[in-house]
């Protein structure tokens, strides 16, 4: 009997052990279970996804200054860009082209918006018409090359790589075929953004401005088609130095816009080659700079630098109405050689933020003069017809005199004649080409109302003064008429005139 009891109490123990063993065998799977659910799900929240099961996009890519729209989707993706380089004569300036080697066809090259964490195809096409071959080098690939190698395509022929966005940020990329310096400099340059996985703040508008520095054999502003100057790019001796791939792409109608009130954020690049951009916008303050497009934010800035083949990202509310003129402020780059463009604002003022002029009175130092600035000899060109004169002296009046005589040719009251319906400019014609070659101070008397300034001569070509005296008489409700270039050089050979102040 004991040993009967002895042997049912093993069993029982034994039994009791198997079933507990089995029991904690199933919770133990079900923690596992539900363990590898979560981890499951907390990879998906991170971003961590099988490779070949990313959705596939096809990237979305503007020319200048528009911009991609933002993110909105919280996943990664397979980005797919196709991109076709091509060499193309383009305008540089009015009366000058020059042949461009592009992304896209224009310069800057086309704005690219991906997101952190996607996967990039990247498709490179070299036109059959080209006569380089051409590669990409972005900042944004964590390779050896930025792609460059990868991607070195002939003529003719398509290239195709792939990157991962494993940092955000804002970043150039540019063609890095030998010799290196020459593709840039030809205009080869553009931006990609990596978007942060949790996106950027809001804004009301977005635009894509990039400055590059051009070398050419003939001076600044001489017509004509003109060819790389190796030389100069050496030397770092820009002839010209413009925003978006051209003098005055950002001027006049093709001037980017903004309402009062609203905050408008610019992803500005610099393709280089050589030259640092020391960016500004006359009139405005960044309320917040990413400084070299990265994470760090500046605030409260005036003026950013951006580095050749960097970016930087700037942010500002606009709280008044008005033309703010953006700027490199190394500032004979501006005025000089084309680095210039416009914001233009419309809404209503804020006389407590700007009150705009308040009082005008004359000052005239001791010894004041008129100033006088060299002038370039008139360069060969074309014979222009009366309309496309009256075009291209419309931006030479945009660039050298819509800051005193304003947009609508009204002037500025007591301090800087109207040009509009203007009786002083419309009797003398071989008057106002000699004020505009040679300078005048002292008081004129226009439409009926006396005026005692200083006009500086300016420093315009034969051809550009043609142009724009010929686009005034042609606007503001004047009586007509046309200057040639044959006229402006007439009385360029001869001494400033003793002009009558009431014409």
């Amino acid at each position: 009997m004991l040993n009967f009891k002895h042997q049912f109490n093993f069993k029982t123990k034994v039994l009791v052990t198997m079933l507990s063993a089995a029991l904690v065998f199933v919770s133990c799977a079900q923690v596992t279970e539900k363990s590898a659910s979560q981890s499951t799900s907390d990879s998906a929240k991170n971003d961590v996804t099988v490779a070949g099961k990313l959705p596939v996009i096809e990237g979305v890519l503007t020319f200048a200054p528009n911009v991609p729209p933002p993110i909105t989707r919280n996943y990664p993706a397979k980005v797919v860009i196709n991109v076709e380089t091509q060499e193309k004569v383009m305008r540089m300036a009015d009366g000058v082209d020059y042949m461009f080697w592009t992304f896209g066809g224009q310069v800057p090259g086309q704005f690219m918006r991906v997101r952190e964490g996607d996967e990039v195809e990247f498709n490179l096409s070299n036109s059959p018409d080209s006569k380089m071959p051409h590669n990409i080098d972005l900042h944004a690939v964590t390779g050896a090359g930025g792609g460059a190698t990868a991607s070195f395509t002939a003529p003719g022929h398509t290239s195709t790589f792939s990157f991962k966005t494993l940092n955000p940020g804002l970043y150039v990329y540019h063609c890095a075929t030998a010799p290196v310096g020459m593709h840039i400099g030809n205009g080869m340059y553009g931006l990609i953004l990596v978007e942060p996985k949790e996106g950027l703040s809001k804004v009301d508008r977005e635009y894509y401005v990039m400055q590059g520095d051009f070398y050419t054999k003939g001076k600044y502003g001489e017509a004509g088609l003109q060819p790389f100057d190796m030389e100069k790019a050496i030397k770092e001796q820009p002839d010209y130095v413009v925003f978006n791939g051209s003098v005055g792409a950002l001027n006049g109608e093709k001037a980017i816009t903004a309402q009062v009130g609203e905050t408008v954020r610019l992803f500005v690049g610099n393709g280089g080659p050589n030259m640092v951009s020391s960016f500004h916008v006359i009139g405005e303050i960044f309320d917040k700079v990413y400084v070299e497009g990265g994470k760090l934010e500046n605030h409260n800035v005036q003026t950013t630098l951006v580095p050749a083949g960097g970016a930087a990202i700037t942010e500002f509310k606009v709280d008044v109405p008005g033309t703010f003129i953006m700027v490199d402020h190394s500032i004979f780059r501006a005025f000089n050689k084309g680095a210039l463009g416009m914001l233009k604002v419309t809404g209503p003022e804020d006389k407590i933020v700007y009150s705009g002029k308040q009082a005008d009175k004359v000052y005239l130092p001791e010894g004041s003069a008129t100033q006088s600035i060299a002038n370039p000899t008139a360069a060969a060109t074309k014979t222009l017809t009366k309309d496309e004169r009256i075009a291209q002296g419309k931006n030479v009046y945009e660039a050298n005199c819509l800051a005193c005589h304003q947009a609508n040719g009204e002037g500025i009251p007591n301090a800087f004649p109207p040009l509009a319906k203007s009786d002083y400019l419309n009797a003398d014609h071989d008057r106002a080409i000699n004020i505009l070659l040679h300078g005048r101070s002292g008081p004129i008397t226009v439409n009926g109302k006396t005026f005692d300034s200083v006009m500086p001569a300016v420093a315009l070509n034969n051809e550009q003064i043609s142009n724009v005296l010929t686009y005034v008489l042609n606007s503001f409700g004047n009586m007509g008429g046309q200057v040639t270039p044959a006229q402006v050089d007439k009385q360029r050979k001869v001494a400033p005139a003793n002009v009558d102040s009431h014409g």
